[in-house]
């Protein structure tokens, strides 16, 4: 008897299927023996030879070989040599004090002084594999990787898996018989599946082989095709070996990575669950190996997930609380509602070093941070800070002398890249801030760190960016409307204008109304820009008064032949300039719902006329006050400013001592009014 399946009973294209589902097939892909494995593959090593990774006097990472002579991390090297007398022990990649890069050093084990461990060259295998990895799955948004640590990733397959699923079995992309969503899938057409070199994890007692297999298994069976290419792919490639789990959820799916070791693969199909999870010990499940699991082993005086499989889910509560007696009641069937989630992002990095013995100097911190900080950023180009996609906003500094540890922060600049040095000068600052304190030697721990991670801003630009130059330039301030050939263009018209602050009185009045085309008396405008008019220039002097945009002259954008026809006023006599014959022509347009002012003769829009005028009105007190003013200064003597023989009261609090005037400042003048 099959196992219902965990498809919705309809149609894969029917409107049942297409709501969000939980991931119904994951993987979990596992490293043999990562660190060693790093070392064989850079060593050229054969793979039958026994290595291990070797930290000062310890063992971190033995492979698979050696492990056949009883060897293990809790071994010493001395014992571990005469357990394996062909055992090769290759030390790690260190920081050696005063060096601006990791390297191997035959005397590492013997100068843990002087050198801090490195593990960047797994760092960049791991990047490596992980790059492959995408490589071969399909673009997203149906690849799913999420990178769980330096040696293991999750795969959530089931996009890919549905998609191959309809192009083997095109039956299932038609409508649900009888139209009906709630009758079951067909059957699968095949009896019987190839499930090549993968474990199989036994069915549960219920369950036979000789049953026909359902949907579930036949998904299952695409699953663990995609794994085994993956898997492939790594060891022809970079010629890494790793071990595999597939299942319905996260945790199943890790556990199955761990099932049969090295370099296999485990498929736990949905009839299987219970029979695999019954031989565990529960503490050996992903958030049960800590204080929970000896909380749950103390309570209920059992460590097997079989015995506690029997305990009824009130009785979990009762002693777990709700959310915990709920969780673990599920855990335990084989239920692990995580999602697999490729945007999985560290929150602070840091770098360490215990002193043994303790350093006594500034200058000897300095060289460990320059140890620190370059550590601490190769490890930010991971997280891609070289592309802006991520930076820290802050840097930390811990301290240790005896049994008292200080704390130093620093911001990192937002508006600025983040490299070395920065990260390099920051950390001396804090260190220096530390010492400043007192009672900083000998020094027994040191660390850095940067935390504050967030995404970073890009497209942003300088201000030249918005600034345009030559040609570009020209361009934009042609003469709006009218082609260089005579044609009508799309150029919008020209809106803004240089500023100008002289401190004048022409800055009080706001533009109501800004009018096309540009200025005959305004600014000459710097190298980089265009000039529009250049009889402009001559015809009178530039007036430090700028006017409003209504009382700027277009520049000249009709036919000459037409500008012989422009209306003139009727009370302009032989005298005014525009008749000498010294004095340049200018000739005044004149277009329908316009009017010609007098003073400055040009045509202007009735709708700027009121504008227009009390500009002129602006001008002419202007000049008014400026007469007053001269006439003023003119008529009052110069006499002495008396001294006062009092000595100044410094008690006035925030009034003016006395004799002292108030000086307008620079640009401004004093209104006559009456």
């Amino acid at each position: 008897m099959s196992s219902p399946p965990s498809f919705t009973f309809s149609s894969p294209t029917s409107s049942a299927t297409r709501r969000r589902r939980k991931s119904a097939f994951t993987s979990h892909v596992d490293l043999d023996a990562f660190y060693a494995q790093c070392e064989m593959v850079r060593l050229s090593v054969p793979p039958d030879q026994p290595l291990a990774v070797q930290q000062w006097q310890g063992l971190i990472a033995i492979n698979y070989p050696a492990r056949k002579f009883g060897l293990n991390r809790h071994v010493t090297i001395t014992e571990a040599k005469k357990l394996c007398p062909e055992l090769i022990c290759q030390h790690v990649a260190t920081w050696r004090e005063g060096d601006a890069k990791w390297a191997y050093h035959e005397d590492s084990f013997k100068e843990m002084a002087t050198h801090k461990v490195s593990l960047d060259p797994y760092r960049l295998e791991s990047r490596r594999i992980l790059a492959l990895i995408k490589e071969v799955l399909p673009a997203a948004p149906v690849q799913r990787v999420e990178k769980a640590s330096i040696d293991e990733v999750f795969l959530d397959l089931s996009a890919q898996v549905y998609q191959t699923l309809l192009e083997r079995y095109p039956v299932l992309k038609g409508p649900a018989p009888y139209d009906d969503p709630t009758e079951h899938l067909p059957r699968p057409p095949t009896t019987a599946l190839d499930w090549a070199a993968d474990a199989l994890v036994d069915l549960d007692k219920e369950e036979t082989e000789e049953d026909e297999p359902d949907w579930d298994d036949v998904a299952m069976l695409i699953g663990s095709e995609i794994v085994r290419n993956v898997r492939t792919a790594i060891f022809e490639k970079l010629k890494y070996t790793c071990s595999a789990g597939i299942s319905r959820n996260k945790m199943l799916a890790k556990l199955g990575s761990a099932h049969k070791k090295p370099n296999s693969q485990t498929v736990i199909r949905n009839r299987a669950v219970q029979q695999f999870l019954s031989g565990f010990k529960f503490t050996k499940i992903r958030n049960l190996g800590g204080k929970l699991g000896d909380e749950v082993v103390a309570a209920f005086k059992t460590d097997t997930v079989q015995e506690l499989l029997e305990v009824p889910i009130e009785r979990l509560k009762k002693q777990l609380g709700d959310d915990t007696g709920s969780w673990l009641y599920s855990v335990v069937r084989g239920e692990d509602t995580s999602e697999v989630n490729p945007r999985t992002q560290i929150k602070s990095m840091l770098s360490a070093k215990s002193f043994r013995p303790s350093i006594n100097s500034f200058e000897v911190g300095v060289r460990w941070l320059r140890i620190f900080v370059a550590d601490i950023f190769s490890r930010l180009v991971e997280e891609g800070v070289l592309e802006n996609k991520r930076r820290p906003k802050t840097v930390n500094l811990h301290h240790r002398q005896g049994a008292q540890t200080r704390s130093k922060q620093a911001p990192i600049s937002m508006g600025k890249a983040v490299d070395e040095d920065m990260l390099f000068d920051l950390a001396k600052n804090l260190l220096a801030q530390a010492v400043a304190d007192g009672r900083a030697w000998p020094c027994a721990n040191l660390s850095l760190s940067v935390g504050g991670f967030e995404d970073g801003i890009t497209g942003n630009k300088g201000i030249s960016g918005f600034l345009v130059r030559g040609d570009e330039a020209k361009a934009m301030l042609s003469v709006p409307g009218e082609s260089s050939d005579g044609g009508r263009t799309e150029t919008p018209p020209l809106n803004k204008r240089r500023k100008v602050d002289d401190g004048r009185i022409g800055k009080f009045f706001a533009t109501r109304h800004e009018s096309t085309g540009g200025s005959e008396r305004e600014h000459e405008l710097d190298d980089e820009f265009y000039q529009l008019n250049e009889t402009a220039a001559v015809e009178e002097e530039q007036d430090a008064f700028v006017p409003p945009p209504s009382a700027q002259r277009s520049p000249p954008s009709f036919d000459p032949a037409e500008s012989s026809k422009a209306q003139k006023p009727p009370d302009t006599d032989q005298t005014t300039p525009a008749n000498r014959e010294d004095v340049p022509v200018i000739l005044h347009p004149r277009v329908i719902d316009s009017y010609f002012c007098d003073r400055c003769q040009q045509s202007l829009p009735v709708a700027s006329t009121g504008e227009h005028e009390d500009w002129h009105f602006a001008k002419d007190l202007q000049a008014h006050d400026r007469n007053t003013s001269a006439e003023s200064v003119a008529a009052r003597p110069l006499q002495p400013a008396p001294r006062s023989s009092m000595p100044h009261n410094k008690g006035r609090g925030r009034g003016r001592p006395p004799g002292q005037t108030v000086r307008a400042e620079k640009g401004q003048k004093r209104l006559a009014f009456g």
